[in-house]
């Protein structure tokens, strides 16, 4: 069943504010966990109110702290079914098939992220079947009015290396809204959205390129310190989780 990922942009609510939680209401995955629930899944979640936002919760635990159940999925790509050269409203909103390919939505990140400190793991695979993560004490996003800038810090090489950090401090881009640090638009350059410094050491809203092929280069999903520019991964996901 595809279910799209739920607007944040029509919540009534001035960016910014101070908006109180239902303490009923789960905030995040972590809120999800705690209640019970241990299956992984579509949940829904409210981080800015009343109106509900789905995502998908990975309940997994295999006896490290940082492995335990509230992995809340911000991002994936897995088979290319999903178009992500999207214009900037989308990137905003959200879109995508939550239990596949999506994009969890800017103002949703910055609503979940904004007043709880959270880590963040990047999962990849390639087309040989070989995996490689990269773990981030400390993610966050801030809100539109800033751009939507990146804060990443803490790197934990799980074997991917460390292709993120490179890109904290910096606002997202789209093909059409051009934040980044470049004299190009980089995302019109490498065909993707992201919070593009100039350019790119990771760019995993990419083209969705059947692994290496150097014609194109650095418009695949790339992950540039554990492939070179020129490979594009099959998996990669983007999770976060709240930080106790």
């Amino acid at each position: 069943m595809e279910m799209m990922v739920f607007l944040a942009a029509l919540l009534p609510v001035l960016l910014g504010c101070d908006c109180g939680h239902d303490v009923d209401k789960p905030v995040d995955c972590s809120d999800v966990y705690k209640s019970g629930e241990n299956v992984s899944g579509i949940y829904s979640i409210y981080p800015a109110g009343d109106v509900p936002v789905w995502v998908y919760c990975q309940m997994i635990s295999d006896g490290k702290d940082e492995d335990k159940g509230g992995w809340m999925v911000i991002q994936r790509r897995m088979d290319g079914s999903v178009n992500f050269y999207r214009p900037w409203n989308q990137y905003r909103r959200g879109f995508g098939n939550v239990e596949r390919e999506y994009w969890l939505g800017l103002e949703n990140m910055y609503q979940v992220t904004r007043n709880r400190k959270y880590m963040l793991r990047v999962d990849l695979e390639d087309f040989e079947g070989r995996k490689g993560f990269a773990l981030y004490s400390s993610f966050s996003v801030d809100c539109e009015c800033a751009g939507y800038q990146l804060h990443v810090s803490g790197f934990t090489d799980g074997g991917a290396g460390d292709s993120l950090s490179g890109h904290n401090g910096y606002k997202f881009s789209t093909f059409d809204k051009d934040q980044d640090a470049s004299d190009i638009n980089c995302a019109k350059q490498y065909l993707g959205a992201f919070w593009y410094s100039a350019c790119h050491n990771t760019n995993p809203n990419g083209v969705y390129l059947w692994g290496e092929d150097p014609t194109y280069y650095a418009i695949g999903v790339a992950w540039s310190t554990w492939k070179n520019y020129a490979v594009s991964m099959k998996f990669i996901s983007m999770k976060i989780k709240r930080v106790s």
